[in-house]
């Protein structure tokens, strides 16, 4: 499935790494983040999942950030300890949720959706540079609300 700017966003359910489940339809109203990446402790995953880290002040108020990944519950809560994420990564070993999002099936891939508070894609971030992506985003959010 290939989503376009307009679509409406794919709703899906997925544990976090504290076993919390989040939904996207309850975050209607609220602009979301959705950041797909390959992999836990790799250089390019740290350094993008760091970025939101620090913006998180930022972030707060203006939109909910969400990692995912096909990593298991126990990787993401050791990587979120590790690097004091403070927002959820959720986890989708079985690419359900990449393959609602066409964020890859079998190839690792980074792509980050920014979903409007009416549930619809605002913006697709394809081909994704970590370093500086989460402020990349703010500045759309800005524009966009």
């Amino acid at each position: 499935m290939m989503l376009r700017i307009g679509d409406t966003a794919p709703d899906f359910e997925a544990p976090d790494q504290e076993r919390r489940l989040h939904r996207l339809s309850d975050e209607r109203g609220k602009w979301v983040v959705l950041y797909f990446y390959p992999k836990d402790e790799t250089a390019g995953c740290t350094a993008e999942a760091c970025s939101f880290r620090d913006a998180a002040e930022d972030y707060r108020g203006r939109a909910t950030v969400w990692g995912v990944s096909a990593d298991t519950v126990e990787s993401h809560r050791a990587f979120a300890e590790h690097h004091r994420l403070p927002f959820p990564l959720l986890s989708d070993p079985d690419r359900h949720i990449h393959g609602l999002y066409g964020a890859g099936s079998l190839l690792h891939k980074r792509v980050t959706f920014l979903i409007n508070p009416e549930g619809e894609i605002a913006q697709i971030y394809d081909n994704v540079v970590p370093k500086g992506h989460a402020q990349e985003i703010l500045q759309d959010v800005a524009v966009e609300g």
